[in-house]
């Protein structure tokens, strides 16, 4: 009987034992599918924008486009730093209220917002987004010839896509803009690109691209927006566009960089007509091609572009003005076909 009982104990403590190790198995599962005790993203938030502080995205494993740093990232850092990141963000969405023709600060600018070339105040997918600038910046740029920092990249938008002049650095308008553009780039690596980030790159064409085919795809899908001379639809207010000119005296200058025909094709494939998205496109790659031809036809205001490209053997393919270091016409460079040429590393 003695001998019963002492077996019975033992089983119950071998039993007992091993619901234990089971338990202790399915605590370690959940503690390393929940990342082994490491910070997310949202508990690892700085006093002021630092992307050594955020957990960097794994590129490698990105099964999503990238999305900003949430609105919980943001409400953790300082007050100072969350009004100055929201002011960047308006005046991002709203340029022209302060630097429009009626602009509340300065009257210099077309009268376009940021957001409208960099949609959704630069944070949609294939949007023309920011979320590459503080990762890759500074950087060499072929066009300048030069190491560029993100002021003189916010400059150079003003002085082109907005066809005016840029607050001065060290402004209360010029810190809220860079510190705004940070903060979207903060969840992506150092010296990264996103998946998503800028603008969706087309295949090129077997021919070059054609203005006249572009008039009749423009006026049959683009005119409700921008209208049929390309002068674009403004907002309530009447300061701001809702819907950017596209040409003409208030549209972008032939610095812009969408006045490059590869870069316009990219943008309204990925994200026009209303509505559109690089995963629901509205137009075929040969519509877009042929509507950024017609477009980049137009006159548009022109620039003073005689500096850029200082070394013309890095002029990027598509740069519509000569001189050129290959045997291509301007009318090649402008509206292809590309196949022949090599592309730029450094646009």
């Amino acid at each position: 009987m003695e001998d019963f009982d002492k077996l019975r104990k033992n089983i119950r403590s071998l039993i007992y034992l091993v619901i234990l190790l089971i338990v202790a198995a399915v605590l370690l599962i959940v503690f390393f599918m929940n990342g082994g005790g490491k910070k997310t993203q949202l508990d690892v938030v700085p006093s002021a924008v630092d992307s050594s502080q955020f957990k960097s995205v794994s590129l490698d494993n990105a099964t999503d486009l990238w999305t900003p740093p949430s609105e919980d990232v943001l409400q953790k850092l300082e007050k100072e730093k969350v009004a100055q990141i929201n002011y960047g963000k308006d005046l991002i969405a709203n340029t022209a209220k302060y630097f429009g023709p009626m602009g509340s600060i300065a009257q210099i600018t077309n009268g376009m917002n940021c957001q409208n070339c960099h949609l959704e105040a630069g944070t949609k997918p294939y949007g023309n987004n920011y979320s590459a600038v503080y990762t890759t910046y500074p950087k060499y740029r072929a066009r300048s010839g030069a190491v560029e920092d993100i002021y003189k990249r916010v400059t150079d938008c003003f002085e082109r896509s907005l066809n005016g002049k840029a607050p001065l650095k060290g402004s209360k308008e010029m810190e809220a803009i860079v510190s705004y553009i940070n903060f979207l780039g903060t969840n992506v690596e150092k010296g990264k690109n996103a998946k998503g980030s800028g603008i969706y790159e087309l295949k090129f064409l077997d021919r070059p691209a054609d203005p006249t085919k572009g008039k009749s795809v423009y006026l049959a899908k683009c005119v409700s927006c921008h209208k049929e001379d390309g002068s674009g639809i403004k907002s309530e207010d009447k300061v701001t566009y809702q819907y950017p000119p596209l040409w003409g005296a208030n549209a972008y200058n032939t610095g812009a960089g969408l006045y490059r025909i590869s870069r316009f094709a990219g943008y309204i494939k990925a994200n026009m007509p209303f509505g559109a998205t690089y995963k629901e496109p509205q137009l075929t790659d040969e519509e877009a091609w042929d509507i950024a031809a017609y477009v980049n036809s137009m006159p548009h205001p022109s620039k003073d572009i005689s500096k850029d490209w200082p070394k013309v053997e890095e002029k990027i393919f598509d740069h519509p003005f000569g001189p050129f270091a290959d045997g291509f016409s301007e009318e090649q460079h402008k509206f292809g076909p590309f196949a022949a040429k090599k592309k730029c590393n450094n646009p």
